[in-house]
């Protein structure tokens, strides 16, 4: 069992790994240019000469498919055993040191991109004024300053969106007079929330965006992994 848990724990923590690869994949492509790797994690392409891969990234999120089969591979084992020692059992070492060697060199090479990324602060902020993104936000405050049942704020919010697609503008450039057409009763503070930093910094339940609360999610991991490392070693 103690072999099966840790390759449980390798497989999700390498599932984690994996799904922050593809969001590296995708910020440091052309389409979002949130991100840049430097050579040291990233490849020209073999016919494109306009074209980086990011090797590392890509890398790293593949390796979850030979950490999760080696843990399908041991349960497969154990699964048919009666409840004593059997040979069979041997078959944990293989599948166990190479889900060990594999997440080690996964995490390194996250690390080691985190570190080197260089971030696009313009692009992700003019990201994060396209999509209506703070659409919720008006709904929440017809709920709280109108008292408006938030079905009711839902539809509302709805027929604001279209008409600032008509107008070719987000939800938060619309004029007060926009916003009156649909609910007369909203006031001019309702622009206080629709801002992406507004909208981030009301998120403040547990594990939410605001600043806050990322603050504090920090302060934890960075206090956890000193032990962690005199537990298990440096990666």
């Amino acid at each position: 069992d103690f072999a099966l848990e840790y390759m449980g724990a390798a497989s999700i923590c390498a599932m984690h790994l994996s799904r922050l690869a593809e969001e590296l994949v995708i910020w440091t492509g052309p389409q979002f240019g949130f991100a840049k790797l430097s050579d040291a994690f990233s490849t020209g392409s073999s016919i494109m000469p306009q074209k980086r891969n990011p090797d590392a990234a890509e890398l790293s999120r593949a390796l979850i498919g030979r950490i999760a089969g080696g843990f399908q591979s041991l349960l497969m084992v154990m699964k048919g055993l009666p409840l004593a020692y059997s040979k069979d059992m041997q078959e944990d070492k293989a599948v166990t040191f190479q889900a060990a060697d594999t997440l080690t060199l996964g995490l390194q090479a996250m690390g080691g991109m985190i570190e080197d990324m260089t971030w696009n602060r313009e692009a992700m902020a003019a990201a994060c004024n396209q999509g209506h993104l703070t659409a919720t936000d008006l709904a929440d405050w017809l709920v709280r300053k109108l008292n408006m049942p938030f079905r009711q704020a839902h539809h509302v919010t709805g027929r604001l969106v279209a008409l600032a697609d008509e107008k070719g503008l987000q939800i938060g450039e619309l004029s007060l007079e926009d916003l009156q057409t649909e609910e007369p009763k909203i006031e001019a503070s309702v622009f206080e929330v629709l801002t992406p930093a507004a909208s981030m910094a009301s998120r403040t339940s547990a594990g939410g965006t605001a600043p806050g609360r990322v603050a504090e999610a920090l302060a934890v991991s960075r206090a956890a992994l000193p032990d962690l490392l005199t537990r298990f070693g440096p990666a």
